[in-house]
């Protein structure tokens, strides 16, 4: 392959940050540029400068590949667009449009998730999901029904400003460095206070004023005594409450019904660092969350945490104004941007239901037909119909071979399918069961546009070639779309998609390639803006009304708590600083920190010593690690790194033995 062209500017495709690189020939990695959108100073972190090491082209697919014989063999494009256009034709007649999946990836291009979503649409079907979805898909569910939209409230910017944060369920200093570091920590070495709600002690608790280490799968508790403290030290923004909430009466009133002691040992916590977290946020004039995906339930409809989040805003007045909000950390390159293109079964561009008439009808204005109107199934719904309601998938740069599902029922959906058909860069867990895989071109290699963390839409551009005859998903969904479907997939390259996309995408409208330029656009984006909205929720939410309302926070303590059987420990998973992010579902690139991080107390109890070998079993599977005692996470927890962490786990929570 040939070098990177060094004077070529793009984005850096190993978080939701959204840093700007390019390549630097004297090195042979990259580095930033000043004056960039995100990383303004030109930082990177260690993940941004190895941008160009992720995969290594040895392991690359450089060629379209056909089972025969039960065999992958070398075939032309024309050959594989051939039995995908056959094959996916038959099962739709026999079977009906619904009995297809289409399983997309957040690190692809907006351009690209746009037509995979209109491509399974134009197909009859809504059976499209990504990744993006799946991290925060609770968080997301309670932000859109409350807020009407799931995006960050707020700018990386303007966190700077505000007095007090409280990071939940998140790790910035590890995971998002140059965020946390050009905007966190800024604020807190000026005098804003950091509240850090975590299992685990970790970089960003070094950092923190307070450190509040829950038992996992209590932080809704945690921060429900964070509201209760407020109520009782009357620390309410009451302006805020009566011009623009609802329900406050009835949820005061819930929440003076709750038990501080009780709730407190029931979460493993110290009321006086509850009560010191609460002053701090309360008190501040201006103070934001920062959350990410250890927020999420135990199930898809699970968001207790994310409701008591949105009421500890609404009731200190923190939404709609600098240095404040509810802000989600995304893990992956361009999460935003997979959902505002509509990859989601429920969602068409632009975050509008699919039962919506008016929106259905204004997407088939531009469109020439109209969507369906029946939500599909989620991804991990979808993967457990392999083979039965489902009898083909479209899986691209996913790996839903390696899945929080029961492996071996996974394995044999995979191999019961009529067809598979994958497109990615690398063999994976899931080309081993492919009837067809194509090779597709990595970051670098392609152009479009990304959406970062905090809704800023940015260009990427090629910098080098893709090997063989690997091409771009763009290049690949408009020739699958010509075959099979016909008009609507004519494009002449990524900003003839974009621009369609600005037409069916209300977030979007008013922004342009050419406008994007080498700096960035964000969502919403008025008429006449230069760089769009920076803070959400000003004057109204998205949902169109001024109120939002409280939601009273189960509190009642669950039949099963406290079940567990002896000897088991609670798994929590996570990067650590200079890891490579995921690149497909289930697998990362990268060196892999292969050490099991275990309180002392847990580990005399085991016979286990600092640098033992031990073996972490779960109900789903095992691995071997290396045992690190450590005061850094709390007694009755484990933590691994999520790159050999995949064999544990499982829907859930995951429990562990070790031995």
């Amino acid at each position: 392959m040939s070098e990177p062209r060094e004077e070529t500017k793009s984005i850096c495709p190993l978080c939701a940050v959204g840093c700007s690189v390019r390549y630097d020939k004297a090195t042979g990695r990259a580095r930033g540029w000043p004056g960039a959108p995100v990383n303004e100073g030109g930082e990177l972190c260690p993940k941004g400068i190895a941008a160009f090491d992720v995969f290594d082209d040895a392991e690359r697919l450089t060629h379209p590949l056909m089972r025969r014989n039960g065999d992958l063999e070398p075939v032309s494009w024309n050959e594989a667009y051939d039995r995908i256009e056959r094959e996916f034709g038959e099962i739709v007649a026999d079977h009906g449009p619904d009995a297809l999946a289409f399983l997309g990836a957040p690190h692809c291009t907006n351009e690209e998730n746009y037509l995979f979503g209109k491509l399974a649409r134009s197909l009859g079907t809504n059976n499209v999901d990504n990744r993006a979805r799946l991290c925060h898909d609770s968080t997301m569910s309670a932000m859109e029904e409350r807020l009407g939209s799931g995006g960050m409230t707020n700018s990386l910017a303007d966190l700077a400003e505000a007095g007090a944060f409280l990071v939940i369920g998140s790790n910035p200093a590890d995971q998002q460095p140059v965020a946390f570091d050009s905007y966190v920590r800024p604020a807190v070495n000026a005098g804003a206070q950091l509240i850090h709600v975590d299992p685990r002690a970790n970089a960003t608790t070094r950092l923190a004023d307070t450190h509040v280490a829950p038992r996992p799968g209590t932080d809704a508790l945690v921060v429900a005594l964070l509201v209760k403290t407020i109520l009782d030290e009357g620390l309410v923004d009451e302006e805020f409450v009566a011009d623009r909430t609802e329900g406050f009466a009835a949820f005061a009133a819930s929440v003076d019904e709750m038990d501080t002691e009780t709730l407190a040992r029931r979460a493993g916590v110290d009321p006086t660092a509850i009560q010191e977290a609460a002053r701090a946020f309360g008190e501040a004039e201006r103070a934001a969350v920062v959350a990410g995906t250890g927020v999420e339930g135990d199930g898809p409809d699970d968001s207790a945490t994310a409701d008591a989040l949105l009421n500890l805003l609404l009731l200190t007045g923190n939404l709609g104004k600098r240095g404040a909000g509810m802000n989600l950390f995304r893990g992956l390159n361009n999460e935003q941007g997979a959902c505002d293109a509509g990859a989601l079964p429920h969602r068409l561009p632009g975050g509008r239901p699919v039962t919506d008439p008016a929106a259905r009808a204004q997407v088939a204005d531009v469109w020439g037909f109209e969507p369906p109107a029946e939500p599909g199934p989620t991804e991990l719904d979808l993967v457990r119909e392999f083979g039965a309601g489902i009898q083909a998938a479209f899986v691209l740069g996913e790996n839903p071979a390696v899945t929080k599902l029961d492996r071996q029922g996974v394995a044999r959906g995979l191999r019961s399918l009529e067809f598979l058909v994958v497109q990615d860069v690398t063999h994976t867990e899931t080309t081993a069961h492919a009837d067809v895989v194509l090779p597709a071109a990595v970051w670098s290699e392609k152009a479009g546009t990304v959406t970062n963390l905090d809704r800023q839409v940015q260009r990427m551009r090629v910098l080098e070639s893709p090997p063989g005859s690997a091409r771009s998903d763009l290049e690949i969904l408009c020739a699958l779309g010509e075959r099979l479907v016909g008009d609507g997939f004519e494009y002449d390259g990524p900003q003839e998609v974009f621009d369609e996309l600005a037409a069916v995408n209300p977030q979007y409208a008013g922004m342009s390639y050419e406008g994007i330029g080498m700096s960035s656009q964000r969502w919403p984006f008025p008429d006449g803006a230069d760089e769009g909205t920076d803070i959400l929720h000003r004057e109204e939410f998205m949902t169109g009304e001024r109120r939002a309302p409280f939601v009273t926070i189960p509190t009642a303590e669950p039949a099963d708590e406290g079940t567990e059987e002896e000897n088991e420990l609670v798994l929590l998973t996570g990067s650590r600083s200079g890891d490579i992010a995921m690149t497909t579902m289930g697998s990362e690139v990268g060196t892999h920190d292969d050490t099991l991080a275990i309180h002392p107390v847990d580990a005399d109890a085991r016979g286990v010593a600092d640098g033992d070998r031990v073996v972490v079993e779960s109900q789903d599977g095992r691995v071997e690690l290396v045992a690190e005692r450590s005061q850094g996470v709390r007694r009755g927890i484990v933590f691994v790194n999520a790159g050999v962490a995949d064999p544990l786990l499982g829907a859930g929570r995951t429990r562990v033995r070790i031995s």
